[in-house]
């Protein structure tokens, strides 16, 4: 108590001594009270002045001695800064009341913009803390693919929903328990007005919960044109960047209503699947003659197979005393069937391509463009340009070594092949 009686008496006294050196009462006041404004804005000044210099510097050298980061984010996000407004606004709190004692109606303004600021300087050091939680929960392996920026947006979202109850509060004169009635009483205007942002809320929340899609992943998102990996996953948004550099953003909502591949099984897996066809002209198949297999024989990834398969074979129809005459007749070898376990060997030796997962060398339903011949197999190497490599290589090979086995590839004829054509018809 003394020493608020003592403020009193220091900030009355030049406008006692302006009266009693014959100064107009009015005038000596409204000078006392300018000449306390300045002196009150100049000490805040030092005050702030002071923190910055002292207090924030030392928590600075305070945190460069510490191993952990989280102290880093906390200066970063400005958390010593905020927190160190408290201090000149309780000396405001303190000696405006003392300097404007015989103006109610500014005190209960100044009271109102207190309060207001307090409000808001509360949810500046809450934004600060859950930034500086947010950067350093990045830094750390095992959050390096979850969806942070979605969930510090949302607690943020709910922060300011809080603060701004209590700023209409205040305004309004109604309690808090109040106003969220009248709230809730608007909840469909609000809806309407907060579709989007309560869309990717739900969404960031099941993204999370069901681990749809992490950061690092890979997706495929044709509507959107998004073919890329993940690099940011907020509570409206999810940015691609696509193989191609260029970035995509997609409405987060979205990663829910609609479909999309994501990439991330394969990555997962210790082979990535290798799926592709070559089309036989079905008029090149045929049954292989005796000279035709000692021929193949030759092919060293084959000659084993064929020497047994054949030996099988014309046991059987020794037999069965089949007529040989006709080539038709009983058991024969066909050149795609020798071409198909052909290529299922040199899959089988290839060195990139895991032997522990399927290897699948199969016909599908013969189409007007010939015979798909299958491939399927998995590469080691599951990167994309290596994977590129590693299927160009393969096919090169096999395209390659088709005319060894007599057979023929489907391709529609160009226009030279027409005018070919056409010239040899016209000779003749």
């Amino acid at each position: 108590m003394d020493i608020e009686e003592g403020l009193i008496d220091l900030i009355c006294f030049l406008e006692e001594l302006f009266v009693d050196h014959g100064m107009n009462p009015v005038a000596a006041q409204y000078l006392n009270l300018l000449i306390n404004l300045v002196a009150l804005t100049l000490i805040v000044l030092g005050i702030n002045y002071l923190i910055k210099r002292f207090i924030i510097e030392g928590f600075k050298l305070f945190t460069n001695k510490t191993k952990t980061t989280i102290d880093d984010f906390l200066i970063k996000s400005n958390f010593p800064k905020y927190v160190g407004r408290f201090i000149p606004l309780l000396v405001v709190y303190k000696t405006f009341p003392l300097i404007f004692v015989d103006f109610p109606e500014v005190l209960e303004v100044f009271y109102f913009v207190l309060k207001i600021y307090v409000i808001i300087l509360v949810i500046w050091i809450c934004r600060s803390i859950l930034r500086s939680t947010r950067n350093y929960l990045k830094t750390r392996e095992e959050f390096n693919d979850k969806p942070i920026e979605s969930f510090s947006q949302i607690i943020m979202i709910f922060i300011w929903i809080v603060g701004l109850m209590f700023i209409f509060s205040e305004i309004t004169g109604k309690s808090v328990v109040g106003f969220a009635i009248s709230l809730g009483a608007a909840s469909a205007v609000i809806l309407l007005i907060f579709k989007d942002t309560i869309l990717g809320l739900v969404a960031s929340i099941q993204v999370s919960v069901n681990d749809i899609v992490r950061i690092g992943d890979w997706i495929s998102f044709e509507k959107f044109g998004a073919d890329g990996t993940v690099t940011e996953i907020n509570l409206a948004t999810v940015r691609v960047q696509n193989w191609d550099n260029t970035y995509t953003t997609i409405p987060t909502y979205s990663l829910i209503s609609d479909s999309f591949q994501n990439w991330r099984g394969m990555q997962e897996s210790p082979g990535r699947r290798i799926k592709r066809s070559v089309f036989i002209k079905q008029n090149s198949v045929k049954f292989l003659t005796s000279e035709k297999i000692t021929e193949l024989k030759k092919i060293k990834l084959i000659a084993p197979y064929l020497e047994t398969r054949q030996t099988e074979i014309d046991k059987y129809n020794e037999s069965n005393n089949i007529d040989k005459s006709l080539l038709i007749n009983g058991r024969n070898q066909t050149n795609l069937g020798i071409f198909r376990k052909y290529a299922d060997s040199y899959l089988h030796e290839h060195s990139a391509i895991h032997k522990e997962m399927y290897i699948i060398v199969r016909h599908l339903a013969p189409t007007a463009n010939g015979i798909p011949l299958e491939i399927l197999c998995f590469s080691k190497d599951k990167r994309w340009e290596n994977f590129e490599y590693i299927s160009a290589d393969i096919f090169d090979h096999l395209i390659a070594a088709i005319p060894y086995f007599d057979l023929k590839l489907f391709e529609a004829p160009s226009g030279d092949d027409i005018r070919n054509f056409l010239g040899e018809k016209s000779e003749s």
